[in-house]
């Protein structure tokens, strides 16, 4: 009986994946969308950024996991050739990279583990073309906020810079999920700390990576941190 009971529940559960996946993307989309139209936002050290795409130089873009939601709006008067997103493979990658479609970015599945290198290839290619792309280095399962080699691998390979940035909100909820993933509230104020560039040279062996790795590690956690404080006076 509880075999029966199981196979007819494989179905449904699937159903229901299947509707997560083909309307929970424009769910995403409406929300972000809201916290774009009610939520006074502004940007700390990305002029420099900003300067350097309007010159048609491109970068990797790493941010943590739990503040991918509004991680989309970076792309809000980007002048750039276009995003490439590195997605996970899981199923909430699908809904990612269905949602981050509706900002104009395309998703490019893999991991930044170092046993997912071989997924990094795509976003080599993705550099090269000249289009910018972003990747969360703690994703897609963690351990929050450890940067994973992948993304060190990249810059090394591709030459190009990795530019961390990071987001606050004055008031917000934090998910229970390993990420603690951040959903700020509608009339909020937003702020986007954005970091100084990291480079990789390309003979660099794996004592000078694990350095920069450390070191692009904790610029991103004290960015976070000011980013948490910068609305509390």
């Amino acid at each position: 009986m509880s075999g029966l009971m199981k196979s007819r529940s494989r179905p449904v559960k699937k159903l229901w994946q299947d509707i997560v996946v083909t309307l929970g993307p424009f769910v995403v989309y409406i929300v972000i969308t809201l916290l774009r139209v009610t939520m006074r936002r502004k940007e700390v050290n990305s002029e420099w950024v900003r300067e350097w795409w309007s010159k048609g130089e491109n970068a990797i873009i790493a941010f943590w996991h739990g503040r991918l939601l509004m991680m989309p709006l970076i792309t809000v008067g980007y002048p750039g050739k276009g995003f490439k997103v590195l997605i996970s493979r899981h199923r909430d990658g699908e809904l990612i990279g269905r949602t981050i479609r509706f900002f104009g970015a395309e998703a490019v599945r893999g991991s930044s583990t170092r046993g997912g290198l071989s997924g990094l290839k795509g976003l080599i290619r993705e550099l090269r073309k000249g289009h910018d792309v972003a990747i969360a280095p703690d994703g897609p399962r963690g351990p929050r906020y450890d940067v994973q080699e992948g993304v060190m691998q990249l810059a090394r390979m591709s030459g190009r810079p990795i530019v961390p940035v990071t987001f606050g909100a004055s008031s917000g909820t934090i998910l229970n999920t390993w990420d603690r993933f951040l959903v700020p509230y509608p009339f909020s104020r937003g702020v986007y700390l954005w970091g100084d560039p990291l480079w990789i040279d390309a003979e660099a062996d794996d004592p000078a990576i694990e350095e920069k790795r450390v070191l692009l590690e904790s610029r991103l956690r004290s960015m976070t941190e000011q980013a948490d404080r910068y609305f509390s006076g």
